[in-house]
């Protein structure tokens, strides 16, 4: 094999490894964000089901401070829906990086059957 196309196999390879390891990243952010989404639609589940009238407090360091109930769930609404985008936006990712890898695989092995 010539020198330039060895160089070039190897930039290919190189893209390919790349792809693959960041694919392996972006598919645990995403299963991290799903289960924090499923846990913040289980959390509104809960509190619909809770009295009108019923105190809630939330964590603020070492100490609880009381909240509406309103404000709780409209935090938990935006909460939810920047986990939904930000999947959204993984998602486009990872199928960037399936793309890029699936074509770094096929130019290696049209590279190298033309070599064989």
């Amino acid at each position: 094999m010539r020198p330039c196309r060895r160089q070039v196999l190897q930039e290919i390879e190189t893209q390919a490894i790349l792809s693959q390891q960041q694919l392996g990243v972006v598919k645990s952010q995403i299963t991290a964000k799903q289960r924090d989404t499923r846990l913040i639609q289980l959390t509104e589940s809960e509190l619909s089901s809770l009295p009108a009238s019923t105190k809630l407090y939330e964590g603020v360091g070492k100490m609880f401070i009381q909240e509406d109930t309103s404000k709780v769930k409209k935090r938990l609404e935006t909460e939810r829906n920047t986990l939904e985008e930000d999947i959204k936006g993984l998602k486009k990712r990872q199928t960037y990086l399936e793309t890029t890898f699936t074509n770094a695989s096929d130019h290696m092995n049209k590279i190298l059957n033309r070599s064989g």
